[in-house]
């Protein structure tokens, strides 16, 4: 069988086919669809310092191809996943990781601190398209500079492996990859969902509660695939590739394209084995083309 192990940072994947965080919950709602401990890695659902409540409803709507989503990281806190969580899926034979969000560096940092201690959580990835307070609401990652404040501040806090998301919302993301690379991330996932609106004609009015709305789902994979390639230029730490992926082709496409790694997010809620399937006819096709080593497609496209 080819060899489909993925190194990030000083973990080593079983397989490159991880759950994107907001797609998955905590894993164990998806215990009855398929073999967790199959997974390359489950990314639970966004978590933050203190309970949030989410956005009014309705905060999810269907487009094209897509899905709009403002669900506004509704989560009990970090304490709460720590308490109630972490007990019932520590013991997965998988690398569960957990997607941190904020509003303030502040709120990052004492997250990220609290989940050092859990020996079962070998990796956070740190949402940085979330808005920051303080500079009016503008996202940490769209500007280098805060996005390298609030990366360096949880490197200095965090002492496991640190994967930063980056959001597609900006001019230049390859410039925001290596920004987070200098200040110490040790992989990149991309994208997180574009910004968009739903409108209902008949009632003349917006479908979503928040008027705008994260863009997900198969529409989206050509931007994200062409800013994989475009940050695998610039970066040595490596990428994990997420937006649209629906089967094992575009997983692959993503890593041709320069990702060690893939996040399945949408392609849950309509076939809840789909990532299982995916790990399965990578291997296939691996085996198909003689390819010894997943490394080995790993950007090949040049």
């Amino acid at each position: 069988m080819p060899n489909t192990e993925v190194k990030i940072g000083n973990l080593v994947f079983k397989n490159p086919v991880l759950t994107a965080s907001g797609t998955f919950g905590y894993g164990e709602e998806f215990n009855d669809f398929l073999d967790l401990n199959a997974l390359g890695g489950i990314i639970v659902k966004g978590t933050t310092l203190l309970p949030r409540e989410g956005n009014p409803y309705p905060r999810m709507a269907e487009t094209p191809s897509g899905m709009l989503n403002a669900v506004g990281l509704q989560n009990k806190g970090v304490d709460y996943f720590i308490d109630a969580i972490y007990p019932r899926i520590k013991g997965l034979k998988t690398h569960i990781i957990v997607n941190v969000s904020g509003s303030a560096i502040a709120d990052y940092v004492q997250t990220a601190e609290k989940l050092n201690a859990l020996e079962a959580v070998p990796a956070i990835e740190l949402n940085i398209s979330c808005p920051n307070v303080k500079e009016g609401g503008m996202a940490f990652g769209t500007s280098c500079e805060s996005a390298f404040s609030i990366v360096k501040a949880v490197r200095n806090a965090y002492k496991k492996v640190l994967i930063v998301k980056l959001s597609p919302n900006v001019t230049d993301i390859a410039s925001i990859a290596q920004t987070v690379e200098d200040a110490g991330a040790d992989a990149v996932s991309l994208i997180n969902t574009l910004l968009g609106m739903a409108i209902d004609a008949e009632k003349q009015k917006p479908i979503l509660s928040t008027i705008t709305g994260g863009l997900s789902g198969p529409c989206i994979k050509p931007i994200a695939l062409r800013m994989v390639w475009q940050v695998s230029k610039v970066v040595k730490i490596p990428i994990i590739g997420l937006g649209g992926i629906m089967n094992a082709a575009d997983a692959i496409e993503f890593m041709l394209a320069g990702a060690s790694a893939v996040q399945v997010g949408t392609a849950n809620f309509i076939n809840p084995q789909i990532s299982v399937q995916i790990i399965q006819e990578i291997e296939n096709y691996l085996d198909r083309k003689g390819i010894q080593h997943l490394k080995d497609i790993v950007g090949k496209i040049g």
